[in-house]
C-alpha cells in the first residue's frame, strides 16, 4: 500500500516551435516546474511535450509568469521579422520604380523615341541596382536597433526565469 501514496497527478503541455528556439523554452519551461516529456522533430518545427505535478504549489503565480514569458518570446519573433520589413518595403518600392522606368522605355523605343527611351531606361536600370544595396543598409540599420531592444528582452526573459525558479519547491 506503500505505492499508493506516492501517486503523482501530472498535467501535460504541448508546444510546437521553430528549431532554433529549443534551448530557449527546454531550459525556460523547467523554471514554470515543467519537465521534458518527449522532443518530436519535423522538418522546419519541434513539438515538445512537457509534464508537471498538478499539485505543485504556486500554480496561479508560476502560470502567470509563464504567459509573460511566452508573450517576451512572442515580442522577439515579432522583433526579428521586423528587421526585414522595411528594408524589404522599401526596396520593393524602388525596384517597383525601375521596373516602370523599363516598361516606358520599351514603349517609348516601339514608339520610335529613341531619346524618351534613354530617358526611361536610366532609372530604370537603376531602379533595379539600388534596392539591393539599399536593403543591406536598412536591414543593418534596423538590427543594430532590434540588438539593443533584444538584449532588452533577454534581460526580461532572465528575470521572469528566476523569479518563477524561486517559487518552486525546492
Amino acid at each position: 500500500m506503500s505505492g499508493r501514496a506516492d501517486f503523482v497527478g501530472y498535467e501535460y503541455k504541448d508546444i510546437t516551435i521553430n528549431q532554433e528556439q529549443e534551448s530557449l523554452f527546454v531550459d525556460g519551461y523547467t523554471n514554470f516546474g515543467w519537465d521534458l516529456d518527449s522532443v518530436s522533430k519535423s522538418v522546419t518545427s519541434l513539438k515538445i511535450k512537457f509534464k508537471r505535478d498538478r499539485k505543485i504549489r504556486n500554480k496561479a503565480e508560476l502560470t502567470r509568469l509563464q504567459r509573460q514569458f511566452d508573450a517576451c518570446v512572442d515580442e522577439m519573433e515579432q522583433l526579428e521579422r521586423s528587421k526585414k520589413t522595411t528594408a524589404r518595403i522599401v526596396a520593393y518600392g524602388i525596384a517597383l520604380v525601375g521596373t516602370i522606368g523599363m516598361a516606358c522605355s520599351v514603349f517609348a523605343v516601339t514608339s520610335g523615341l529613341i531619346t524618351l527611351s534613354v530617358i526611361f531606361a536610366i532609372p530604370g536600370v537603376l531602379g533595379w541596382l539600388i534596392p539591393y544595396f539599399s536593403y543591406k543598409k536598412l536591414y543593418q540599420k534596423k538590427a543594430a536597433e532590434i540588438t539593443i531592444l533584444m538584449d532588452q528582452k533577454n534581460e526580461e526573459l532572465y528575470e521572469v526565469s528566476k523569479k518563477a525558479n524561486g517559487l518552486l519547491p525546492k
